[in-house]
């Protein structure tokens, strides 16, 4: 019997190992969607906090953006202002809020990384996507519960005019929550729906993608 020389037999076996690496349609697909959904939150509001009182029963809101904090209604946010004034709450300045500046580029830097992933068609990639993708909204959602726990605990107790021992005035981050006469509600905005939406399809690309790879293995 003759031997077959074994370099033949790698470049098939390359090949094989470049199918078994690469992503189907439906991964790609989701990949593709879940980024553009993303790049959606550049123009849309990701939160929105409302505050109810008699003395304000049509509300007075605000929106969180990926770059700004803005009013519902144009004096809104100077409203809120000058009510945080008298319990001792620093003034909402979106200037003065670091995350501002750089979470732009980081959502933009994740969408056009999840479009190249789709293009690239690499499961490795996908993977190393989506777990960057989780880790930075997870730590955003963090940084959003600290920065309401900061404007909501650390007050000018020196220059309050309403003073109640133990009070705080955090905002929930998702849900309502009495606030002296004040009902806070807080819940995504049309942005971090999308945003929400946006991981289930990354999600379910990697799941996509692993059921397809068990599908690829050969019956023993």
């Amino acid at each position: 019997m003759t031997a077959v020389p074994v370099e033949l037999g790698r470049p098939a076996l390359a090949r094989a190992a470049r199918r078994r690496a690469a992503l189907g349609r439906w991964p790609r697909w989701f990949a593709a969607a879940a980024s553009l959904l993303l790049a959606t939150a550049l123009v849309l509001p990701l939160w929105s906090i409302r505050l109810v009182a008699p003395q304000y029963p049509e509300g007075l809101g605000m929106r969180i953006r990926v770059n700004t904090v803005t009013g519902v209604a144009p004096t809104d946010l100077d409203n809120i202002n000058g009510l945080n004034h008298y319990i001792g709450m620093k003034p909402i300045h979106p200037d003065a809020i670091p995350e501002l500046r750089y979470m732009p580029w980081i959502v933009a830097a994740l969408a056009l990384g999840g479009l190249l992933v789709a293009l690239a068609g690499r499961r490795r990639g996908l993977v190393a996507w989506v777990v960057l993708y989780l880790a930075v909204a997870v730590a955003g959602l963090v940084d959003f519960w600290k920065w309401e726990y900061d404007y909501g605990h650390n007050l000018d107790m020196a220059h309050a005019i309403i003073k109640v021992p133990g009070m705080n005035y955090q905002p929930p981050l998702i849900g309502s929550k009495q606030l002296l006469n004040f009902t806070a509600t807080s819940w995504p905005a049309a942005g971090g729906w999308m945003i929400a939406l946006s991981l289930a399809l990354a999600m379910g690309a990697v799941v996509l993608a692993f059921r397809g790879r068990r599908e690829e293995r050969p019956a023993s």
